[in-house]
C-alpha cells in the first residue's frame, strides 16, 4: 500500500510529465505551422525535444542516484554516531563532513548528559537510603521511650501529656521523613512501579483499614461501593498509599460528628473510576488544580496540621501507573477525588 509521500511523488511526476508533453507538443505544432508544415523541420524539432528528454531524464537519474547516495551516507554517520564510531568522511570542508560533526557532538553531549544524570541519580539513591536508615532507629526509640514515659508510675498528669505530644510529633515527624523519601524516589524514578491487572476492592480495602480508626474517633460513616470484579491496571502497594493520602484528608477536613465518606467503584472502557465522596470543608474552584502542587497549602485549611505533600505524592503514584486524579467540590458541602486508573 502506497504511503502519503509515495501518491504525492507520483502525482507530481504525473503533473510535470503531462505539462511537458503538452508544452512538446505545442511546440512542434507551433513550429510545424510557422515553417508551413515543412516535414523537415517538424523531425529536426522532434528530435530535439527527444534530445532535451533524454537529457532531463539523465539529470534526473543523476540527482536521484546521488539523492540516494546522500541519504545512505547520513544514516549511517547516524548510526556510527549513536554506536561511538570513528568518523565517517573526516574533517573534510563538505556539508556533509560538516553535518557529521554536529551530529558525533550531540551524541557526545547526550551521552555526557546521561552520564551525569545516572551518577547524580546514584548519589540521591544513595543519600535517600542513608537518611531513612540513619532516622528510622532515632524516631522509632523516641517513641518507644516517649510510651514508656507515659506508662511511668506516679508521672503527673503535665508530665504524661508532655510524653505523649513527643510521641505524636515523633510519629508525624516519620511520616513526614518517609513522604520525602517517597517523594525523592518517584521524583528519580528509583521507586519501580509493576502495574497489572488486581481486583480494586482490595486496595481499596486495605487503604481504608489504615485510616479507619481515625475516621471511627471523629464519628465518620465510611462506606465502600464496588463489586469485587471490577479490575484495574495498577500496583496494589503504592495505589493504596496514593488512596491513604487522599482518605486521610477527608478524615481531616470532614466534620468531627456525622461526617461520610462514600468510595465508589465502577469500571469504564478504557478507565476504572474510584471516587472518594466527603462531606468536608470543600475547595474553591480557584484552587483545584493548585492542591496537586508540591507543598501547598489552601488558605482554608491553615488550622490544620500538614505540609501540602500528601496530594502532590498521590499525583505522582497515579501518573507513574499510567492514571490520574482529578476533583470537583462545592465550598462548605464536600469534596469528591476522582482516580482514573488504566482498565486494559
Amino acid at each position: 500500500m502506497r504511503t502519503n509521500h509515495e501518491r504525492r511523488r507520483a502525482f507530481l511526476y504525473t503533473v510535470y510529465g503531462g505539462a511537458f508533453a503538452l508544452l512538446t507538443a505545442v511546440y512542434i505544432g507551433i513550429v510545424t505551422y510557422v515553417t508551413e508544415f515543412d516535414t523537415a523541420t517538424g523531425w529536426a524539432s522532434a528530435l530535439f525535444v527527444l534530445s532535451m528528454l533524454i537529457l532531463g531524464g539523465a539529470l534526473a537519474w543523476t540527482v536521484k542516484a546521488e539523492t540516494s547516495v546522500t541519504a545512505e551516507m547520513l544514516n549511517e554517520i547516524v548510526d556510527r554516531a549513536i554506536s561511538g564510531q570513528p568518523r565517517q568522511t573526516g574533517y573534510t570542508e563538505s556539508v556533509v563532513s560538516s553535518l557529521e560533526h554536529k551530529v558525533t557532538r550531540y551524541f557526545e553531549m547526550s551521552s555526557t548528559h546521561k552520564q551525569k544524570l545516572d551518577a547524580e541519580k546514584s548519589s540521591i539513591k544513595a543519600l535517600i537510603s542513608d537518611i531513612s536508615h540513619q532516622t528510622k532507629t532515632p524516631l522509632s526509640n523516641i517513641i518507644l521511650y516517649s510510651g514508656l514515659l507515659e506508662e511511668t508510675p506516679g508521672l503527673s498528669t503535665e508530665a504524661r501529656q508532655h510524653a505523649a505530644s513527643i510521641r505524636d510529633q515523633s510519629a508525624k515527624l516519620g511520616w513526614l521523613i518517609q513522604s520525602l523519601v517517597n517523594m525523592s524516589r518517584l521524583e528519580n524514578g528509583i521507586i519501580a512501579i509493576r502495574d497489572d491487572l488486581h481486583p480494586v476492592i482490595g486496595t481499596i480495602t486495605k487503604a481504608v483499614s489504615q485510616v479507619y480508626a481515625g475516621a471511627e474517633q471523629k464519628g465518620i460513616d465510611v462506606r465502600i461501593h464496588c463489586d469485587p470484579g471490577t479490575m484495574a491496571r495498577h500496583d496494589p502497594k503504592w495505589t493504596a498509599e496514593a488512596l491513604v493520602n487522599l482518605l486521610e484528608n477527608a478524615v481531616k477536613y470532614s466534620k468531627p460528628t456525622g461526617g461520610r465518606i462514600d468510595i465508589t467503584a465502577r469500571a469504564n472502557e478504557m478507565f476504572t473510576r474510584i471516587d472518594i465522596a466527603d462531606t468536608g470543608i470543600g475547595i474553591a474552584e480557584s484552587e483545584w488544580n493548585d492542591i496537586f502542587k508540591r507543598f501547598y497549602r489552601s488558605k482554608e485549611t491553615s488550622q490544620y496540621e500538614g505540609v501540602g505533600i500528601g496530594l502532590y505524592l498521590s499525583r505522582e503514584i497515579l501518573t507513574a501507573q499510567g492514571g490520574y486524579v482529578k476533583v470537583s467540590s462545592t465550598p462548605g458541602v464536600g469534596s469528591v477525588f476522582s482516580v482514573f486508573l488504566p482498565a486494559i
